[in-house]
């Protein structure tokens, strides 16, 4: 597990939401910049070298709280412009990391989506999104609210060493059943699947079954990709961790993806598991339609 302890910094934000292309959402929100989770696959990683922070230990040692992001937030839902278009809450960093339990930026942010009635997908490795049952369920009857637990392994070996500063994924997959039982539309991303560590059938059936004994309304996967700043802090784990992996990498990522047969593969792999384990077919869930948008709301939170 990670052991130096993090430092946190302040700062104010000029707009919350983030245009997105390419994507099957258009806009992002992310309260908190790094992420102390740590997952050494993390495609967050390239963000902070953007800026000129190193993508290993200070993606996950110097987080940037984002501390007016809902006052922010609800300025641009109040908007005329706005359209209630559907949001994600966590691309680029989790929302529900431990310093949340401090901020409460992410239930604050929640809170403005619902009273603005804009649906939102939440990407989290957390368990605290059980705090929040009250302000999801609020959502899911406005607007529409999915949560999507990240589980790659249930091996403890694997997991403190892909995912040091994670809760483990079997609280995980707690949290989310007791979201999936208050009427939340959760499940599971079992992603990334990394070659050569958790792509294995028995782990993938291993994280399946737990999914759908956990009452998961879907699951989704995807084979690691390894961009640029990713790709290098990526490897320099496997060197550590996995040596006799980096030969494989070597030919299996000469650029972002793997290739098509394997990703194909794998995903005939986890579909036929989803099949055997009842998951195949996403659950239902009851939404009311949104209603008019509100003339005015307040700023304050």
């Amino acid at each position: 597990m990670q052991t130096a302890k993090p430092r946190y910094e302040e700062i104010a934000c000029k707009s919350v939401l983030n245009r997105v292309r390419g994507m099957d959402f258009g806009w992002s929100i992310n309260p908190y910049k790094g992420c102390v989770h740590g997952c050494h696959y993390c495609f967050a990683r390239r963000y902070h070298a953007f800026t000129d922070l190193d993508a290993g230990a200070d993606f996950s040692g110097l987080i940037f709280v984002k501390t007016n992001a809902p006052q922010v937030l609800r300025q641009e839902l109040s908007r005329p412009s706005w359209r209630r278009d559907p949001v994600t809450l966590g691309t680029a960093t989790d929302p529900y990391q431990p310093i949340e339990g401090k901020y409460r930026l992410t239930r604050r942010i929640l809170e403005a989506l619902a009273d603005y009635r804009t649906p939102v997908t939440i990407i989290t490795k957390g368990t605290m999104m059980v705090r929040d049952i009250d302000v999801l369920s609020r959502l899911a009857r406005r607007a529409g609210v999915t949560v999507c637990h990240s589980v790659t392994t249930l091996d403890p070996d694997a997991w403190r060493r892909l995912e040091p500063g994670t809760p483990p994924p079997w609280q995980r997959l707690r949290a989310m059943r007791a979201l999936s039982d208050a009427g939340i539309n959760a499940g599971i991303m079992l992603a990334p699947i990394i070659p050569g560590v958790t792509d294995t059938i028995e782990n993938l059936e291993t994280v399946v079954r737990a999914a759908a004994e956990n009452r998961a309304r879907f699951l989704h996967n995807a084979v690691l990709r390894l961009q640029p700043g990713v790709k290098e802090h990526f490897l320099h784990f496997l060197q550590e961790s996995y040596p006799g992996l980096l030969p494989q990498y070597g030919r299996m990522y000469p650029g972002i993806n793997s290739s098509p047969a394997y990703s194909n593969r794998i995903a005939a792999a986890v579909r036929g598991l989803k099949e055997r384990h009842a998951l195949l077919a996403p659950q239902p869930i009851a939404l009311l339609a949104p209603g008019p948008q509100p003339a005015q709301l307040p700023l304050a939170v």
